[in-house]
């Protein structure tokens, strides 16, 4: 299915029904139906405005999304009928950043130098963590109870809920704009506006460096049951093995689906299963079973860069939207046989 929004896609993801839905730079969140899409205005309304962040809401239904407008709004279909939330509002800001976590109920987001916390089940939580720089990422860790935060110079740990307290702080020179935890909680892992990752074990706080990448890395996601992390920021895909209690140190990455016209600016993984997704910059999506060695093209029309892309939690559909508002779901298919027929 190919849906035409004509807004940049901020964000397209799945449901815990496996309802697709797509945040768009419009203000709007789209969601996928038997006939095509329904839609709600969330941030844009009569003064316009732009959906800069979005994530599944922790219940798992809908989408929460964060917008130029200050807003937080959860958006979901409910009997047939589309809903509209409002979660929180910081005036005069924008929500650049979002995080949830259904293990918690949790719900995080960022406003300039503060980290805001709301809980899904208590209207009336709230907290918020000052940072001396702008926040640029957000994480919740497995059991969405301690909140990393990426800024200039490194990464704090927050307990989520604890309102009075010193942030663990993992320090890195540069600018960190991404962090992700690894599916155990061993492992932290932030991209850095200098091309590159940066790692730390939270066990002892040892620090990896991660390098080697000609671009800077926009998306990075844990698959094969944690096992593997694929990133963007290079021709191909770049897979670091996180197996055993060393995670990365001391290993080297491989590069997959290498390509001299184009640079991975996306990418996504199967939870379950040794397979990685990646989309490019001129609108190619593929994905490859790093067990089997089979690659296969999933979009094979070029466009523009794709800008969001996710997977389904059963594995068996992926979406995707790109900076020209071009979107679609897609059907993965079975990559177990062995590339040529081994």
């Amino acid at each position: 299915m190919i849906f035409s929004f004509d807004a940049y896609v901020t964000a397209a993801l799945f449901d815990h029904a496996g309802r697709a839905g797509f945040a768009l730079g419009d203000g709007t969140v789209r969601f996928e139906t038997d006939g095509g899409f329904v839609t709600v205005e969330a941030h844009g309304g009569a003064m316009g405005g732009a959906t800069l962040s979005a994530a599944v809401h922790p219940s798992g239904q809908g989408l929460v999304t964060g917008g130029d407008d200050g807003r937080v709004v959860w958006s979901r279909v409910e009997g047939g009928e589309i809903v509209s939330t409002l979660l929180a509002e910081v005036k005069g800001k924008w929500i650049e950043h979002l995080a949830t976590s259904p293990a918690s109920g949790l719900i995080a987001f960022t406003a300039g130098r503060e980290a805001h916390v709301r809980d899904a089940a208590d209207p009336a939580f709230a907290r918020v963590f000052l940072h001396d720089k702008t926040v640029s990422g957000l994480a919740f860790d497995p059991k969405g109870r301690r909140l990393a935060t990426a800024a200039y110079g490194g990464v704090q740990l927050w307990w989520a809920k604890i309102a009075e307290q010193k942030p663990q702080i993992l320090k890195w020179p540069g600018s960190h704009v991404a962090v992700a935890f690894s599916p155990d909680g061993k492992f932290l892992v932030s991209s850095m506006q200098e091309n590159q990752l940066h790692g730390w074990r939270l066990s002892d706080a040892k620090d990896m460096r991660m390098g080697g990448y000609p671009a800077k890395i926009k998306s990075l996601a844990f698959f094969d049951k944690g096992n593997l992390l694929v990133t963007s920021g290079a021709n191909g895909a770049v897979v670091w093995p996180f197996a055993g209690a060393g995670g990365p140190m001391g290993k080297e990455a491989s590069e997959i689906g290498f390509s001299r016209d184009s640079l991975v600016v996306r990418v996504a993984g199967i939870d379950a299963r040794p397979v990685a997704i990646a989309g490019q910059d001129n609108g190619k999506i593929w994905a490859a079973h790093l067990r089997s060695g089979r690659l296969e093209t999933l979009k094979a029309e070029k466009g523009a860069a794709i800008s969001a892309l996710a997977v389904s939690a059963d594995g068996t559909r992926l979406v995707w939207g790109d900076e020209d508002g071009e979107a679609g779901v897609l059907t993965i298919p079975d990559l177990e046989r062995p590339a040529f027929g081994g």
